[in-house]
């Protein structure tokens, strides 16, 4: 079965930075758009970011703009969300996710066109 592993979370201050990794169990990943997601206690799943299948294309929920970097090492078959300028609003549990097959190309913020997840990391960011 395929899987996502997720690492890199971790408690980090206000203002502090983070990277999170997401690694598919399988190269043939390489072509899927990738997303990230995050859950925070009592709050429903919200989309974070995502990326093309090229790695040119790039999407951001607005409270993250400027402050969060997705991108993807295709050789080494990994996406990165890179986290600067953490709040304690940003505390949750980060999923990265595969988007489903699309014929047109749009980046997807919507958690039901996401088909494989990966099992979570914490981040924490404390005042």
């Amino acid at each position: 079965q395929v899987q996502l592993a997720e690492s890199g979370g971790g408690l980090v201050q206000a203002g502090g930075s983070l990277r999170l990794s997401c690694t598919p169990s399988k190269r043939t990943f390489i072509t899927y758009a990738m997303g990230w997601f995050r859950q925070a206690p009592g709050k429903e799943r919200e989309f974070v970011a995502a990326i093309s299948g090229s790695g040119l294309d790039t999407k951001y929920t607005d409270s993250v703009k400027g402050r969060f970097t997705i991108s993807r090492d295709r050789a080494e078959n990994t996406v990165y969300l890179d986290m600067n300028s953490l709040n304690v609003e940003d505390t949750a549990v980060y999923y990265c996710a595969r988007s489903r097959p699309s014929t047109v190309a749009i980046l997807f913020t919507g958690a039901q066109q996401y088909d494989i997840w990966g099992q979570g990391t914490q981040v924490t960011v404390s005042a």
